[in-house]
């Protein structure tokens, strides 16, 4: 059996997370020791490391509940798993797609800089007209 803090400690969950998940019902059929404290079997182990990476897919704490009904509901469940996880997918992929653009746009701006310091081009901005660039400080 797990601690609380030993659950969280394994999956990276806070303890206060964790305990959220728990009053949530996202974690089923918690034990309790002598002492009425949340205890956790392997199994209960894998299910929030599962829960994790549906979080870290951006799932809702609703769409984790409905996730977590279906899987109660069984084999012929499925189906519906599989449509759930594919939109997540694509979301992520298009999540993916924006990052990789804002990282291009970083690395072109970092070269830009680089090559303005260096000397090996004008300094130029989109944000002040030329005419202003070229002024003194007053």
């Amino acid at each position: 059996m797990y601690t609380m803090k030993q659950i969280g400690d394994e999956t990276g969950l806070a303890y206060e997370t964790l305990k959220f998940y728990c009053n949530q019902g996202l974690i089923p059929y918690v034990k309790r020791d002598k002492n009425n404290r949340r205890v956790f079997d392997k199994h209960d182990l894998a299910w929030t490391k599962s829960l994790v990476c549906l979080k870290n897919c951006d799932m809702t704490i609703a769409e984790m509940k409905e996730y977590l009904r279906l899987c109660m509901a069984g084999k012929d469940s499925i189906p519906q798993r599989k449509i759930m996880l594919a939109q997540k997918q694509k979301e992520l992929h298009e999540k993916l797609v924006s990052v990789q653009e804002a990282i291009a746009y970083i690395d072109w701006k970092q070269q830009f800089y680089d090559d303005v310091q260096n000397g090996k081009i004008e300094y130029y901005s989109n944000l002040v007209p030329p005419e202003e660039a070229q002024m003194p400080a007053v």
